[in-house]
């Protein structure tokens, strides 16, 4: 048996894989849903909102693999030539050409099918929520799990973030403190975001020939993008917050962001239907506190996960750890290819 803590998108790979090879699992969620740093909002009559995980490019070729693997569509990210930039609090709203870049995508149907889709091929009884891990004891021929239950199997593998397992879990025997120093400096990716959408009946920016995209050096929103749906049939603004509104309450981060953008779109920026937002620092299963100052994608990717640990019955895999592309969505499918491969070599 081999325990996956985590339900994100590499935990939910690796059991896939796992399934595929016949080699029985279970995945441990501490939360009370699937899908981690992804997380797609959907609601009637409006475009799936992302509040987590949302773009890819071309060169993230193990996340398009998997989405043809699962006959799962994408889409290009709408943007035309122009934004809107506010460089400081009284500047005026300037529209600026936007030099030519590379397109990015996004999952059809929102990021949140991908895990899904993921999710509807494994057994139900394979997956099990609200098990918070506390302890982890690596035995000779076994290892054991102590969460709101306790599980026994063969491996471990860690599909969460590494400062939280490094903070949060304790292992017995102790992990090398090489390992443990450089988990705990190892930035989260979205562990400081905030991300905001606003949806609305009709496109007016659009039909009033604006940009829908905004960038800004004094926010709230530091960054604002087109949101509407694959079929452009549903219609949303969707972007980020600085992180310095992470106290205010959702009532004050709404009120300052209305305000903020009425110089640009005007007064109907005031007729959104929903107003939703997502601070993740406040997400205890994502966000753990740093002793320092970390940089965005801090030690993302650092070889020292992918040492072996206790003759194999512990292996590592997460966003956060690819050799390839870590910290995004593609880093987490390398991450559960790559744990599920050698589990299934070992065996």
């Amino acid at each position: 048996m081999i325990l996956i803590i985590g339900a994100g998108l590499s935990g939910l790979l690796t059991g896939y894989r796992l399934k595929q090879a016949g080699i029985p699992f279970k995945i441990l969620e501490a939360r009370n849903r699937i899908g981690g740093r992804i997380n797609t909002i959907y609601k009637l009559n409006n475009a799936p909102i992302e509040m987590g995980a949302t773009w890819f490019t071309h060169q993230h070729q193990n996340l398009i693999a998997l989405l043809h693997e699962l006959e799962i569509g994408y889409f290009k990210q709408f943007m035309n030539n122009t934004a809107f930039y506010q460089s400081s609090p009284t500047s005026s709203a300037n529209i600026i050409q936007i030099p030519h870049q590379s397109p990015s995508y996004r999952v059809s149907d929102g990021t949140s099918y991908l895990i899904n889709t993921l999710y509807e091929k494994l057994d139900k009884n394979d997956v099990l929520l609200n098990q918070s891990v506390k302890e982890i004891k690596i035995h000779h021929n076994t290892v054991q799990i102590i969460a709101n239950e306790v599980f026994e199997g063969t491996k471990v593998v860690l599909a969460i973030p590494p400062k939280l397992w490094s903070k949060k879990i304790i292992f017995t025997p102790n992990l090398p403190s090489d390992l443990l120093r450089i988990a705990k400096q190892t930035h989260t990716w979205m562990e400081d975001s905030i991300k905001v959408a606003l949806n609305y009946e009709h496109p007016f920016w659009e039909h009033e020939n604006l940009p829908s995209t905004l960038f800004s050096n004094s926010g709230p929103i530091t960054e604002l993008y087109d949101h509407c749906n694959h079929e452009k049939s549903k219609y949303a603004l969707c972007g980020f917050i600085n992180s310095s509104n992470n106290n205010l309450s959702i009532v004050k981060r709404r009120a300052n962001i209305i305000e903020q953008l009425k110089p640009f779109f005007g007064k109907k920026v005031e007729q959104f239907t929903t107003y939703t937002d997502c601070v993740w620092s406040q997400e205890e299963h994502t966000f753990e506190p740093s002793e320092d100052f970390l940089f965005p994608h801090q030690n993302n990717g650092n070889p020292i996960f992918s040492n072996r640990l206790f003759d194999g019955k512990l292996l590592i895999s997460n966003s956060e750890t690819a050799l390839k592309f870590p910290g995004y969505m593609d880093g987490a499918v390398y991450s559960g290819n790559a744990a599920a491969q050698k589990i299934i070599n070992n065996l």
